[in-house]
């Protein structure tokens, strides 16, 4: 019974401002705006039967709310179905009460009018439930996109600094030539025939400088590095300057910053090159 108790308690703490708030509100429009002819009760009267009307409100959202669910859900999980009807369970559950309690309670008289009155007011707390809800999915999403975004952002200032003073050494077949460059100055390396063409950057300027040998070799040569990956059979890239995926019905390729060229991206390689991204 504790257990159920303490359950019941905790479900109702990060909503008990809101739900609070709302049966409140409905207290005070009713209270100044007098929807319903309360007339013949005095004033103390009539604050206490309007304070009834506020609790049957903040009863059904408490019941359906916080209550029902917790009730009823196993694993740990709520039933995606009542989180849908929730709001509706309030509405219409708290309209039926109050029309009940205005006729037998307030003695009066029930129209369609009166109906009305009660319907739109009772949609209320379900409208700024619902409001609610979207406005805290929205703000733990913002967070959790500012969390990632400082995630990448020190992500890439480490990679920045790991590979900005860092030398790599590309060696010719039979390590007769060697090319020694930064890490952050090498963009790409594709096969020509046989030779790789690497072409880095130097200042402003772009070069380009053949080494006989193969791309495999190369790229043997750079697996300690994870700058670069292979997007397809004849091209390595550098992972710092790729700007933008594209695609094209079922052509993939890279588009390069202060690169004119288009780099073709393979099936073969698509899923590294996107986890790569």
């Amino acid at each position: 019974m504790n257990n159920k108790l303490n359950g019941v308690i905790s479900a109702l703490k990060k909503d008990v401002g809101l739900i609070l708030s709302i049966s409140f509100g409905v207290f005070l429009f009713i209270l100044f705006f007098q929807p319903f002819p309360l007339d013949k009760f005095d004033f103390n009267n009539r604050v206490l039967l309007v304070a009834g009307l506020g609790v049957i409100v903040l009863l059904f959202i408490v019941l359906f709310r916080n209550v029902l669910p917790w009730l009823i859900q196993k694993n740990h999980s709520q039933p995606i179905f009542l989180s849908h009807i929730s709001g509706f369970l309030v509405f219409a559950s708290s309209a039926i009460a109050c029309a009940f309690y205005l006729r037998y309670v307030g003695s009066v008289k029930i129209s369609f009018y009166i109906i009305i009155k009660i319907a739109l007011i009772c949609l209320i707390s379900p409208v700024v439930l619902r409001l609610y809800d979207l406005f805290n999915d929205l703000k733990q999403e913002n967070e959790a996109l500012i969390k990632e975004k400082e995630t990448i952002k020190n992500q890439i200032e480490k990679y920045k600094e790991d590979s900005s003073d860092k030398y790599i050494i590309l060696s010719s077949e039979k390590s007769t030539y060697q090319l020694k460059l930064l890490i952050s100055e090498v963009m790409l390396i594709k096969a020509a025939d046989n030779y790789v063409e690497t072409v880095y950057k130097q200042g402003k300027n772009l070069k380009k400088e053949l080494i006989r040998n193969t791309l495999k070799k190369i790229g043997d040569q750079l697996t300690p590095y994870s700058n670069f990956i292979r997007c397809h059979r004849t091209y390595i890239v550098n992972t710092q300057y790729i700007e933008k995926l594209n695609r094209k019905y079922n052509n993939y390729w890279l588009t390069l910053k202060e690169y004119t060229e288009q780099i073709p991206v393979s099936r073969q390689y698509l899923l590294r090159v996107k986890e790569a991204l």
